[in-house]
């Protein structure tokens, strides 16, 4: 299954109980020579000086980044704190638990991905029961195939019997995906693979046929079917036969889907039905395709339908999400047999609850809510009657639900104190009760609460903000505060546990996540009051968090700073642009920041639909407006800035980190250090090899707390 569209990349926070001497000085960093250039927009002329550092090829582009690397190196290397921080890194994650995701549920086994570290990479294993630990065989394991640790599971698909697993593997980060078939009893390779049916443009999927003879799945153009730019787009779906080579496999449906089309194929429980779920880029529009037993494939809702979700039930019906005229969700059912959606039947009301996911059984429709960023789970009858809740933790996340043959159900649930869980509700019960599929910490959280406050934004609108502090701290407007934010593609930042911010609590650390504008939150609404020409109103909620945590005490503009990733790079690049003043430190990862060319990029295509494109004249305008590369000013006095990149990231190009670092050493006017790191085995961090991992953490939280002055608890 593809993640999220320009994912989310988190990174936790951590500290150690050392001395922590002055930070060492960085030394003058390697001076991007200047290359103007101009491009035209509708009339208007924009100076481009750096524009050459987009060509990743160019040797001088090369040279430009390792001396950056190297620079960065020294400063980070140099920090009193760095080594032990690593090593502690190491030390924990080598004491941490398995943690099991990813389940799919197959007729008397579960299918999961097994994370167990210090290994590179997470696993797939099978079990009979999620009580029966002792019953798991390691099937496909990344850490036996690569010993380097840079060769991933993308995504996995069980056949419908639970004989066969289709799985996508891919190296270094770069989410460009083989399938490869394996035998679930003997474990061994069957011997077929095909290239290229996941990248991070469309990411990709696959669904068995019913008799496990043959799969459906997502297939990108071959060399010479389309032009070399176009490769990585035009998604369609084929059929291949097991025993036979690809170059036989049959074309299926996607010819006339849009060029930045994502395809999700997920087949009915008896295999007489396939459904493809296709995303117009990321813009969060989708329609739905279905093929039937006569062979023949039948849309049923278009893009302007507005219907998110759609599920094969078990019951010869289709179960859909809609958000028309109900932003935050209704759910409709459709029989099969004349599948027309005008025949859907609304079984599940809108109400104040977000409607995130859902999952048909065999005779329930479990259905997962957000509830401005925490999870419920309700239970109703097929009919969508009876509705009943089921008892969750509080303030927690209901990451994934599945719902096996036996008629029970199992979800994941996490929270900012508890590391995440495995329940199950067995049936005919509300009660869930815990599996032996429980993460452990080699730290504990216990000392730490969690409050919600609401921040008004520059319109009024109120923001939600996850506060997190130990016990007792008191508000005197001088605790070193880190605050965390991401605002696109209707992404919810729901609770998450992560140990390793066990340390930054120990150094009177406070942590905040924002509920801003873009994410999913509050339904649809929430969303597109934050995308397209509405993005400014993404950074003004974001800035408003920061001013509220000084305004109410929690910290000052010294000693607070600012991280995100990706799209919320993007957030980072504005609010350093924006408001240069109002913190101390900026931790930015794998970020958009040069708005006006990031759809020239493969998987920049895919996010028009998200943040516009510069061909319409008014999204231009909006795109222009705030692009932070271009609102980088000379003689400003910048905070200190680290940048992070992966050389491998195809999901956003490095080219923005390199430009941007580039504009800002050359703008800066601060003795503040703006740093720019490039992981050379890394991509878009999925993918990424945990000790790469620990590497990228023990540099955010060196640099931090040299920043922002944290020394540990006496």
């Amino acid at each position: 299954m593809k993640l999220t569209r320009c994912s989310i990349v988190v990174f936790s926070l951590l500290g150690l109980p050392i001395i922590n001497l002055p930070a060492a000085e960085p030394k003058p960093v390697p001076v991007a020579e200047k290359k103007p250039v101009f491009n035209e927009y509708h009339g208007t002329k924009v100076e481009d000086d750096y524009q050459w550092l987009e060509n990743d090829t160019d040797p001088a582009v090369k040279a430009w980044s390792d001396a950056e690397n190297k620079e960065t190196r020294a400063y980070l290397d140099n920090l009193s704190s760095h080594a032990t921080i690593e090593q502690q890194l190491k030390d924990w994650y080598a004491k941490t638990s398995p943690s099991y995701s990813s389940i799919v549920a197959r007729p008397g086994m579960l299918f999961a991905m097994k994370f167990q570290p210090p290994k590179q990479q997470p696993m797939l294993v099978k079990l009979t029961s999620a009580n029966d630990l002792k019953s798991e065989k390691v099937l496909v394991d990344p850490n036996q195939i690569d010993s380097k640790g840079t060769t991933a599971i993308d995504w996995f698909e069980p056949s419908l019997n639970g004989t066969k697993v289709a799985v996508s593997l891919s190296k270094g980060g770069s989410e460009d995906g083989t399938l490869h078939f394996y035998d679930v009893v003997t474990g061994k390779e069957l011997g077929d693979t095909i290239a290229h049916v996941q990248y991070p443009t469309a990411g990709g999927s696959a669904a068995w046929n019913a008799t496990g003879t043959g799969i459906y799945y997502t297939r990108f153009p071959r060399k010479g079917d389309r032009p070399d730019e176009d490769l990585n787009f035009y998604q369609q779906v084929y059929f291949h036969k097991l025993g036979t080579p690809d170059s036989a496999d049959t074309y299926a449906i996607g010819k006339d889907f849009p060029r930045i089309a994502e395809i999700k194929l997920e087949a009915s429980q008896d295999g007489r039905h396939i459904l493809a779920s296709v995303a117009n880029g990321d813009g969060g529009d989708f329609a739905h395709y279905l093929l039937g037993p006569d062979g023949a494939w039948k849309q049923i809702t278009k893009f302007s339908d507005q219907v998110k979700l759609a599920r094969l039930g078990r019951d010869n019906a289709l179960y859909l999400l809609s958000r028309a005229d109900a932003p935050r969700g209704k759910v409709l059912r459709l029989l099969l047999d004349n599948p027309e959606l005008s025949k859907a039947v609304e079984i599940v009301p809108a109400s104040e609850a977000v409607v995130e996911q859902f999952e048909p059984s065999a005779n329930a429709l479990y259905v997962v809510d957000l509830l401005g960023g925490p999870s419920q789970v309700r239970r109703f009858g097929l009919d969508g009657k009876e509705g009943k809740t089921i008892p969750v933790p509080p303030v927690s996340d209901v990451q994934e639900i599945v719902a096996p043959e036996d008629g029970s159900l199992l979800f994941r649930d996490v929270s900012y104190t508890e590391p995440a869980a495995w329940f199950e509700v067995k049936p005919g019960q509300l009660a869930p009760e815990k599996t032996a599929l429980v993460s452990t910490s080699p730290v504990s959280l216990s000392d730490i609460e969690v409050t919600r406050e609401f921040a008004p934004s520059k319109d009024g609108t109120k923001v939600p903000l996850n506060i997190l502090r130990r016990k007792g701290t008191q508000l005197d407007g001088n605790n070193p505060t880190l605050l965390y934010g991401y605002g696109g593609y209707g992404i919810s930042m729901s609770p998450g546990f992560d140990f390793t911010r066990r340390l930054w609590f120990d150094r009177g650390g406070v942590y905040v996540v924002a509920n801003i504008r873009g994410g999913g939150e509050f339904g649809e609404e929430w969303h597109k009051a934050g995308n397209l020409t509405k993005k400014q109103n993404v950074f003004d909620d974001f800035a408003a968090a920061a001013q509220y945590l000084i305004e109410k005490k929690y910290t000052n503009s010294s000693k607070l700073a600012l991280m995100g990733g990706s799209n919320g790079g993007l957030l980072m690049g504005a609010l350093i642009t924006q408001h240069p003043d109002l913190m101390r430190s900026v931790v930015s990862a794998v970020g958009i920041y040069d708005m006006l060319r990031v759809e020239l990029a493969p998987n920049g295509a895919f996010n028009v639909t998200e943040f516009g494109t510069v061909k319409n004249e008014d999204q231009f305008k909006a795109l222009y407006a705030y692009s932070p590369y271009h609102h980088v000013t000379d003689g400003t006095k910048y905070p200190a800035i680290l940048m992070m990149t992966g050389a491998n990231d195809g999901r956003v190009a490095p080219y923005h980190s390199r430009k941007m670092t580039a504009r800002l050493q050359a703008a800066n006017k601060s003795d503040y250090p703006i740093l720019l790191r490039t992981s050379t085995s890394a991509g878009h961090g999925i993918g990424t090899a945990l000790s790469e991992r620990i590497k990228q953490q023990a540099d955010i939280y060196s640099f931090l707390f040299a920043q922002l002055g944290m020394k540990p608890a006496k």
